[in-house]
């Protein structure tokens, strides 16, 4: 019987070794100040940093005045996802939102990432970025995404 349930606890230690996890590359998208009307759309990146399919079966918004749009086909170990977000910029004023996203990551099937806006209609007119700044930018989101990963492996291998 001692033996049945030392099975049962290392096959249970094991599943949970073994799982898929949900990685933001951002929990807040802030969209700063923004003219009435302006472009309201914005992408959260998700990454599996697990090792079994990452499935988000919902992701629903704290009012109507923000949409999501996710796929729901899985996430492979590795891998990225979007979530899509519509802000309706003809709402004036300063306002956060939160937004959560249920998946089948064992540790966070809840998790609640935020957007940040203030609809101003003296807000300045929007920088166009040069190509230049644009691969700074970018640049600067894979060396933050890489550094969240290192730190996932480190809060692994710490707590295994």
């Amino acid at each position: 019987m001692k033996k049945l349930f030392a099975g049962f606890a290392i096959l249970g230690t094991v599943a949970f070794a073994s799982a898929q996890t949900i990685t933001f590359d951002n929990t807040v998208l802030d969209y700063g100040t923004v003219k009435p009307g302006s472009d309201g759309n914005r992408v959260f990146i998700v990454k599996n940093t697990g090792d079994k399919p990452l499935i988000i079966s919902s992701v629903k918004p704290s009012c109507g005045c923000t949409t999501p749009d996710f796929s729901k086909d899985p996430i492979l170990p590795g891998k990225t996802g979007q979530i899509k977000v519509h802000y309706d910029t003809k709402n004036l004023g300063a306002t956060q939102k939160l937004i959560e996203v249920f998946s089948n990551d064992p540790e966070n099937q809840r998790s609640v990432i935020h957007i940040k806006v203030n609809v101003d209609p003296n807000a300045p007119e929007p920088k166009v970025l040069t190509e230049a700044e644009l691969k700074k930018a970018e640049a600067e989101k894979n060396a933050a995404l890489k550094k969240s990963k290192k730190m996932v492996k480190k809060t692994k291998k710490a707590t295994a």
